[in-house]
């Protein structure tokens, strides 16, 4: 082992898997080589692999070092990583990629070898391997296939498609074996196997090989500490020492890894093992790079495709709930005749609903003083929005006692006078999981602890109770609208009956409404004029201020603008703990569009998917925009006009706001005042949530990533 490299790997070992800083190894796998060089002067400061060429670099200009290099363009990189062609050097054919990283340019040299031609006979073969993807028939058939086609591709042994679930732990859902290969079809491996950090690694690094799991890492070494360096988009980059134990451990020799990246988010990977050191050439890397999207592409659209299914028939259902409710003398009358089709709509077992003492249940339901009990828990959680679990013992242990009868509960709270608690039960399910090895064996309580990866891969099999099959997001949406289309056919049905029997009382009643209604205008009228004050303050303040102050006071109405927005839409929303976080977006868009002038509105764009949240929130979420599409309009395209670009989506309980635009990018220097910064950090903060900035190849990307709740 080269000096330098056991301080090293004795350094990673004290630390867990989450905590290991992978992406700064300071060493590369030894079947290749890497430069590191100053991009002013292209001398090289730094190598690994190298020595072996008995050929001195440090000190040389990267033009001068191999000929071959003079036709590669160093100058003009691009963000990520850059492919550089080919170059031969003496007997040898190599690939050339780069990229830059902390002020330097990282080259790397890797042998080429057996493997598939970049041409056009291999660009039909990677068209005909999509199209054979495209007419999967069935998931099961979707994965299969995908595996038999990346096998294909790189020879190894064993291909596996590897899909996360619940708590980052993932499952084998596809599998291609070469003959003796041990199968892991099914089988579940823990979260712990693939760290938080590697995870995101995947998604910017997309296709990883380790040629040969036994090798001995190549230090970088040169004029500094190559230490830190960054080597996430390298494609040589050593690997964890305890992810190649892990490797032996399991038989594998070389292992490669291609990321299926669904909306941004790591859904899950194409593993691959061979038994036998193997690289993959780099138009196999490629091809594996672009399978993987097409495959990432058919997931979501098989799950938008199942989630419109699964919407189409709950309307149906909801159309036979709505035509069966009763009177809402009582609560029993209200579900007589629709209570065991309000069970079926979401395939409960049991259904109750509750109003004050009031209690109604129909189908396998816990005791009533059970349910009293767990109503009161969920009342308030499920006013906003449903609550939803699958193991509520989990969260709820009372539920220990009755988790054969509800093991899952989805609940909703329905605002009436009195509020009504809607719970839908479902029954454990008892099932075996199949995991390859114990995933509690192995895994220290301290997390001090030396971690060592686990020694076994046999199948290890654990009985799951308290669980029931788990609830659909199209489930969760039919929920919330079944409550509020039931709520709105009790109200009028109960208004008509106040009409039929208490006429007068109806009418001061309404005298009573529009009274409220008046107030309610008038205070929002109030409050709105004095926002519009303290603006006026503030444009009076600037016409006498420097054109600094100006310009803050101008971001200082532009943000007062946002929360008297948030005002009016809380006016105007029934529910004033929630809104529409889309549409509260979209007005606020075209409240900015309208400041900032015509030009600027032709040029943003926006595509918001409609998500609740509550108020205290989506202040904050306006803020943010509003700061970053002001930053973008100032600062992206250096006082011209160009495209700003908004997205808002869900991914299970969280939502990831996007502004971008094709602007110069981020190069490192500080803009303004800082001030803006530091109030987004603040309220990224407030939300619990991550502020991240990325390349956009033109321009930046700012992404924001909160929960929901």
């Amino acid at each position: 082992m080269p000096e330098g490299a056991t301080q090293m790997t004795t350094e990673v070992e004290l630390t867990l898997c989450d905590k290991e800083p992978i992406h700064i190894p300071g060493s590369i796998q030894p079947h290749g080589a890497l430069l590191v060089a100053d991009p002013a002067t292209l001398r090289v400061i730094g190598e690994a692999g190298l020595r072996a060429w008995g050929k001195p670099v440090v000190g040389q200009r990267l033009l001068d070092l191999f000929t071959p290099f003079e036709d590669i363009q160093f100058a003009d990189l691009q963000r990520g990583l850059n492919i550089l062609g080919d170059v031969t050097i003496g007997a040898k054919s190599y690939d050339v990629v780069a990229f830059e990283v902390s002020n330097r340019i990282v080259v790397e040299l890797t042998p080429q070898i057996a493997g598939p031609r970049l041409n056009a006979r291999f660009l039909a073969a990677i068209e005909a391997f999509g199209n054979d993807i495209d007419r999967s028939i069935s998931d099961t058939d979707l994965f299969q296939k995908a595996a038999r086609i990346f096998q294909q591709i790189t020879r190894y042994d064993r291909v596996m498609i590897y899909k996360f679930v619940d708590q980052d732990a993932g499952t084998v859902v596809g599998e291609s074996l070469a003959p003796g290969m041990k199968s892991f079809m099914n089988h579940h491996f823990p979260a712990t196997d693939i760290p938080r950090q590697a995870r995101a690694l995947y998604v910017r690094n997309r296709v990883r090989v380790i040629a040969d799991a036994g090798y001995v890492p190549s230090v970088i070494k040169g004029d500094g500490d190559f230490s830190k360096l960054d080597l996430s988009d390298s494609t040589l980059r050593s690997v964890s020492p305890t992810h190649l134990r892990y490797l032996a451990n399991m038989g594998v020799a070389a292992s490669a890894s291609a990321s299926i990246v669904k909306d941004g988010v790591l859904w899950g990977l194409v593993a691959c093992h061979n038994l036998e050191p193997k690289d993959l050439s780099l138009t196999s890397r490629l091809a594996c790079q672009t399978l993987a999207t097409s495959l990432a592409r058919q997931v979501k659209a098989r799950e938008e495709t199942e989630l419109y299914r699964e919407r189409i028939r709950l309307r149906a259902q909801e159309d036979i709930v709505l035509g069966q409710i009763g009177s809402d003398r009582s609560l029993h009358d209200f579900f007589s005749s629709a209570g065991k089709h309000i069970a079926h709509l979401l395939q409960a077992d049991g259904f109750a609903a509750i109003q004050s003492d009031d209690l109604y249940t129909i189908g396998h339901c816990p005791d009533a003083i059970d349910i009293r009990a767990l109503a009161e828990y969920v009342r308030l959680p499920a006013a906003t929005r449903p609550y939803v679990t699958s193991t509520l013992a989990a969260q709820y242990p009372a539920a220990a006692s009755f988790k054969d009868l509800a093991s899952g509960l989805l609940a909703v709270t329905m605002s009436t006078e009195i509020p009504i608690i809607l719970m839908w039960f479902r029954a454990e399910v008892r099932q075996t999981v199949v995991w390859a090895g114990d995933p509690h064996k192995d895994v220290p309580h301290d997390p001090q602890t030396i971690l060592n990866p686990r020694t076994s891969f046999e199948d290890w099999k654990q009985s799951v109770e308290g669980r029931s099959i788990d609830w659909t997001l199209g489930e969760e949406e039919s929920a919330s609208r079944i409550v509020r289309l039931m709520l709105e056919s009790r109200n009028a049905r109960h208004m008509r009956e106040i009409n039929r029997d208490l006429n007068i009382t109806l009418r001061e009643n309404a005298a009573l409404m529009q009274q409220k209604d008046y107030l309610l205008r008038e205070v929002n009228h109030r409050v709105q004029n004095s926002l519009s004050l303290v603006a006026a303050f503030l444009r009076m303040q600037a016409r006498e201020a420097s054109s600094d102050v100006k310009a803050q006071l101008a971001e200082a109405e532009n943000r007062l603008k946002a929360v008297s927005l948030v005002h009016q839409r809380l006016h105007q929303h029934e529910n004033g703990e929630v809104l529409d976080l889309a549409r509260y977006l979209g007005d606020l868009c075209t409240e900015m569009s309208g400041t900032l002038g015509e030009d600027w509105a032709r040029h943003i764009n926006t595509s918001f998917t409609p998500i609740l949240i509550s108020t205290d929130k989506a202040i904050s979420i306006g803020l943010v925009v509003n700061e970053l599409v002001l930053n973008a309009t100032k600062y992206a395209y250096r006082g011209a006009v160009g495209p700003v670009s908004l997205s808002l989506a869900q991914h299970r309980d969280s939502f990831r706001l996007v502004v971008e635009d094709q602007g110069v990018g981020r190069d490192g220097s500080t803009k303004g005042t800082g001030f803006g910064l530091r109030m987004l950090t603040s309220l990224v903060d407030r939300l619990d949530g991550h502020l991240d900035f990325e390349d956009g190849q033109p321009g930046t990307r700012a992404i924001v990533t909160a929960k929901i709740k």
